[in-house]
């Protein structure tokens, strides 16, 4: 893993001093200690919370504008590494208590997945963990199961790559799966319980996959190829 150097570190820092003081700000305007009585202090902490997370939103999907995640292999020193680093600061103190909670109700945690920039389609939702909202896109009808994790991100060593996982419309995907970088995956296809699909993959419209790593069992779930 590559070393988060220290403008990287500052950035964020000032990124979040921003998210705190605008969440403080805020909750100052809408908290009113006549309005609530001896409930002021309780309010004041879960509002705070809140709106901090409420612009942590807004302030990461400017900060993606200015700095769009690039796919493909990132260069040393690059800015895609500045951006891609300071993406993953993000996700360090912020998000990943998010969207790895099993707190959160299903609908709730779709929807913060949907605002951290993963295109979801109609009736689609993710009990399961995607690490990497804006280089994940979900069609219509499509689930991603209990704890199966999606990860558009490949660190091995010093290698350091982005590639997009494009799941199309009915997709089933399994509890317990993993899906690499780079992976597509065709409409009504299923990806069984507990599957490992490699980086790269390529699952075709109906098609069943299975097993570690993930091959092809079938065009139904019952096949066996």
């Amino acid at each position: 893993m590559r070393k988060i150097t220290a403008g990287q570190i500052g950035f964020f820092t000032l990124l979040l001093a921003l998210i705190i003081g605008l969440a403080v700000v805020s909750t100052r305007l809408l908290a009113h200690r006549a309005w609530l009585g001896d409930f002021y202090g309780v309010v004041y902490v879960i509002l705070l919370v809140l709106l901090v997370y409420g612009w942590a939103f807004v302030i990461y999907r400017l900060f993606l504008r200015a700095y769009p995640l690039q796919e493909g292999y990132i260069e040393p020193g690059s800015r895609a590494e500045f951006a891609a680093q300071v993406n993953i600061l993000f996700y360090l103190m912020l998000f990943n208590t998010l969207i790895r909670t099993e707190i959160l109700p299903v609908p709730i945690k779709t929807l913060v997945y949907a605002l951290l920039g993963t295109k979801i389609g109609a009736n689609s939702f993710s009990p399961g963990t995607i690490l990497d909202p804006p280089l994940t896109e979900l069609g219509d009808n499509t689930i991603i199961g209990h704890a199966a994790t999606l990860y558009s991100h490949a660190i091995e060593g010093h290698h350091f790559a982005l590639e997009k996982i494009v799941l199309g419309n009915n997709v089933t995907v399994g509890a317990h799966a993993i899906i690499m970088s780079g992976v597509t995956v065709g409409d009504g296809a299923i990806v069984s319980a507990g599957a490992v699909v490699k980086k790269g993959t390529r699952i075709g419209p109906g098609e069943h996959w299975g097993g570690v790593p993930a091959r092809r069992l079938g065009s139904e779930p019952g096949d066996a190829a």
